[in-house]
């Protein structure tokens, strides 16, 4: 299946090897902007506001519905039903429409790793709806010696979705 791509860097034309952001949103923000928002400036060139993971999926419809119905986020954009945003709180995450299963998906599962750590208040709450929603938990609600309250989920997929609270010291 071939997908529309587009890039966000160009090549300098000062060097071969150097890639630059194409946008200089980050050079046109005065460092007052700056620090009145908490955004700190990395070097003297940009500052990093967010950060956007996207994850692969076989079939965006079911991709959507989970994320809507079961984890009850919302549908930020659609481009051409082949790239979602969803809306968790103030984050975004990215889905793409790709052909074959995150491949990725396996050795997350061995390591005992993730594909998003959602950090959230209420989950033991928020365990509950996901039980009454259908959505089957791989690890119900814990503590761990880092002071962290933490469930573990899969998405449609398969991924692996940890939502963690901070607990009072």
């Amino acid at each position: 299946m071939t997908r529309p791509t587009k890039t966000a860097f160009h090549r300098s034309s000062s060097s071969a090897t150097s890639i630059e952001p194409s946008c200089s949103i980050a050079k046109d923000l005065d460092r007052g902007e700056l620090e009145k928002s908490g955004t700190q400036r990395q070097g003297n060139d940009m500052a990093i506001t967010r950060i956007v993971p996207q994850l692969r999926t076989t079939d965006m419809a079911s991709s959507i519905r989970f994320y809507t119905e079961k984890l009850g986020f919302s549908v930020e954009f659609n481009y051409e039903d082949f790239y979602t945003g969803i809306r968790a709180g103030s984050e975004i995450v990215h889905l793409k429409l790709v052909d074959e299963k995150d491949p990725s998906i396996p050795y997350v599962d061995d390591g005992e790793h993730f594909h998003l750590y959602l950090e959230t208040d209420g989950v033991a709450a928020f365990a509950a709806r996901l039980k009454a929603n259908g959505v089957e938990l791989v690890k119900d609600v814990h503590e761990t010696p880092w002071k962290t309250r933490e469930i573990v989920i899969h998405d449609d997929q398969g991924h692996t979705l940890y939502l963690g609270e901070h607990l009072s010291l």
